[in-house]
């Protein structure tokens, strides 16, 4: 039996652990529809090749694929479609266990944390709402608009641990509880007391 004292931080991979499917893609069909986003991927089929092959990186191809889409839009413009993303239809892809297993943590009194690669502006609102703390990556912006790049690294890989550990002093927790589901998520699991990979018990 695991000793659920109240110094325990829970810290979950969005995509793929807390959802069913990929937030962004989910995003951009919600914004534009389902062609215009086929359509725009076909157009950026050479960047998600190169990502397939592994020629390119995560945060290259992400990048491009973001800024193909939204560089330019004002800042507030944006915000308010990823507030309502997050209000409306987030929730249709949330993996029911994912949740039971975080509202449990949050019973227990735990410090709940996501840490995720996707963009924190269509997960702020959510994650308001469902009172944990968010770690995502940063979109940039100029003048009030998207450049269509970010101020923050991907929060992928390496970087996921770097990002919690410049909010959060883990050694005030006796037990950290990681949830993930990718090669994106080996180092956050590699932090815990309790790793839990594709799996929440």
């Amino acid at each position: 039996m695991v000793n659920t004292s109240r110094h325990a931080i829970a810290i979950f991979d969005f995509d793929g652990t807390l959802t069913v499917k990929d937030s962004f893609l989910h995003f951009l069909v919600s914004v534009f529809g389902r062609w215009k986003v086929l359509l725009g991927l076909v157009f950026q089929s050479p960047v998600l090749l190169g990502y397939q092959l592994r020629l390119l990186s995560n945060e290259y191809a992400k990048e491009k694929l973001f800024g193909y889409f939204f560089k330019g839009w004002s800042v507030s413009d944006f915000q308010k479609t990823a507030d309502r993303y997050a209000d409306w239809q987030l929730s249709d892809i949330l993996r029911k266990e994912a949740m039971e297993k975080l509202e449990w943590h949050k019973r227990e009194g735990h410090r709940v944390v996501v840490v995720t690669a996707s963009m924190e502006d269509w997960l702020r609102s959510w994650c308001l709402k469902t009172e944990v703390d968010l770690i995502g990556t940063k979109t940039a912006s100029s003048e009030g608009r998207l450049t269509g790049q970010f101020s923050t690294k991907n929060c992928y890989g390496p970087q996921k641990v770097l990002r919690l550990k410049e909010k959060i002093e883990l050694s005030a927790y006796k037990q950290i509880f990681v949830y993930g589901d990718s090669r994106g998520d080996r180092e956050l699991l590699q932090l815990a007391t309790h790793a839990f990979y594709r799996k929440y018990n």
